[in-house]
């Protein structure tokens, strides 16, 4: 027991506190300077964020009533009714044409995209994306509104976009399915399910949150084109009466570049309206990707 007691002793007194270190008043101030920096940039990104949401929606509330939803546009006057149909149809027309390209796309770079196919395909992607869309529009007018005779038409508006929203999907695809451990794949292929299988019942369903986001925000990015549209779809006062070649098409994005330019108050009303209704429906498809984000890793989370 006196023995014990002794290498108990000793080994207490061989037992050095742990040195506190003291933040010197250099760092304090650094750190100071670098928690405001970082609050005065968040703050700035609020304010200009918030005005112009507040600038927007003060010019356009005379114009938010039953009339714009139910009329088309008359001239310079009337509602939006024609331009919420034809911005509906051609963002959703695009992402429909886009998602199954893109998606494979992005399934392919992921899964045998280290030869020299996928390096040609990412860089030609990352081509795409720093083309500007109104080139994209441009070359959209020459080969299908010119050269196919199609003229200004839904049909030659969606697919320009597609060719747009094409990159976007593919990478953000990429990089959700990368995401997914190595050893998930090993385990599909130690059952004996083959490469099909493990695509559709083990890759996409784990990467579906991560996918669904970058699709809800292709179709943000799509409502808010202008370019693209002015060389393809044109430009009309009239519902769509369905045919996807040959007929032009309105949309939101025309009203606010055409109508803030004309010197009648009623058309700057259209024009913040149809501002106010794109950030809107914009602002909406953010905060619902995010949503189910957030809610897909909960569910993941109880699973585990």
């Amino acid at each position: 027991m006196a023995a014990n007691k002794m290498m108990e002793k000793q080994l207490s007194t061989n037992i050095k506190p742990p040195r506190i270190f003291k933040m010197s008043l250099w760092r304090k101030l650094m750190t100071a300077f670098a928690s405001a920096a970082v609050f005065a940039s968040f703050a700035f990104l609020a304010i200009m964020f918030l005005s112009i949401i507040g600038d927007v929606f003060i010019h356009a509330w005379p114009a938010l009533n039953v009339k714009l939803l139910t009329e088309i546009t008359n001239g310079i006057g009337g509602g939006l009714k024609n331009a919420i149909e034809g911005s509906i149809v051609i963002s959703f027309g695009s992402i429909l044409l886009a998602a199954p390209i893109g998606i494979s796309a992005g399934i392919y770079l992921s899964e045998h995209g280290q030869g020299m196919a996928g390096k040609t395909l990412r860089f030609l992607s990352d081509v795409l994306v720093g083309v500007p869309s109104i080139v994209l529009g441009y070359v959209g007018y020459i080969t299908m509104v010119i050269y196919l005779g199609w003229q200004f038409s839904v049909a030659a508006g969606i697919i320009t976009l597609t060719i747009m929203l094409l990159p976007y999907i593919a990478r953000s695809t990429e990089l959700a399915v990368s995401n997914i451990p190595l050893a998930v794949r090993e385990a599909g292929y130690g059952l004996g399910a083959g490469e099909g299988r493990i695509v559709f019942k083990i890759l996409l369903p784990g990467a579906a949150p991560a996918i669904m986001t970058g699709l809800f925000y292709a179709v943000a990015l799509s409502m808010g084109e202008t370019a693209p549209l002015l060389y393809t779809a044109g430009w009309s006062n009239y519902m769509w009466s369905g045919n996807l070649t040959k007929e032009p098409i309105g949309y939101l994005t025309y009203v606010i570049w055409t109508f803030i330019n004309e010197p009648f108050a009623e058309s700057h009303m259209l024009a913040f309206a149809a501002a106010f209704l794109i950030t809107s429906g914009v602002l909406l498809l953010i905060l619902l990707g995010r949503w189910y984000m957030v809610r897909a890793q909960k569910r993941m989370g109880s699973y585990r």
